[in-house]
Parts: structure tokens; C-alpha cells; sequence
């Protein structure tokens, strides 16, 4: 599991650049607050928004993912507890004031980072 990266994927870099040419700039790959030890894909400081672009396989997408054959047990205890952590860094960071937004990795690009300009310039 060393090769897979923690920030940088394609699908991240892809969203990156949609929002950078819709003129939004942001922080990549930061802790929206200190305390909270989830780190965010995309973060939009002043506005208070966090975006999180999640894997199919890592995440558990309801529409790609297959559980593997080998070492089942320990794949979906594995991912149950990324969505266990996930909704958990979410509630967290809702009751920090933040908005979060998460993004599947199959999700068109360009539509992603629409919606998520309207929810930054919704201020």
C-alpha cells in the first residue's frame, strides 16, 4: 500500500484544476481545524468549506465498489471503518462551522467543481 498517495491522485488534481480556472483558490491537503485530525483535499479557509475527493475502492462508493475475493475480512473491516472515520471527521467538522462537501472519484470533474463553486461563493 506504499504506492497508493495520499494527496495528488489524478481525480484531485483534475478538480484542482477546474476550480482553479473557475478563479477559486484554495489550500491543498491541510486539517480544515488543528484538532480534527482529518485532513482535507481542498480547502477553502475564509469561506469555511472542505472538500474531500473520495476513492471508490477505499471509500466504499455504493456504485463501484466490489469486495475483493482475497483477504475479505480484513477489506471490509478496512474500508467500514474509512466510512466509519469519514462520517465522523464530517460531524466533526459540521459542528466546527464548517460546510463539507465530498466528491467520488468517478465524478465529472467540471460538474464537481461547479457545485462547488456555488457553495463557496454562496457567501
Amino acid at each position: 500500500m506504499q504506492a497508493n498517495k495520499r494527496r495528488d491522485t489524478l481525480p484531485e488534481l483534475r478538480l484542482r484544476s477546474a476550480l482553479f480556472r473557475m478563479g477559486l483558490r484554495f489550500r491543498v491537503d491541510r486539517r480544515p481545524v488543528a484538532a480534527i485530525t482529518g485532513r482535507a483535499d481542498v480547502v477553502f479557509t475564509r469561506r469555511r468549506v472542505a472538500v474531500f475527493v473520495d476513492g471508490c475502492y477505499w471509500h466504499g462508493c455504493p456504485t463501484h465498489y466490489v469486495a475483493p475475493r482475497t483477504n475479505a475480512g480484513y477489506w471490509s473491516g478496512k474500508v467500514d471503518g474509512n466510512r466509519r472515520r469519514d462520517a465522523a471527521t464530517s460531524a466533526a467538522l459540521i459542528e466546527a462551522g464548517w460546510r463539507v462537501v465530498r466528491v467520488w472519484e468517478h465524478d465529472e470533474p467540471l460538474g464537481a467543481a461547479a457545485a462547488i463553486a456555488a457553495i463557496v461563493r454562496d457567501d
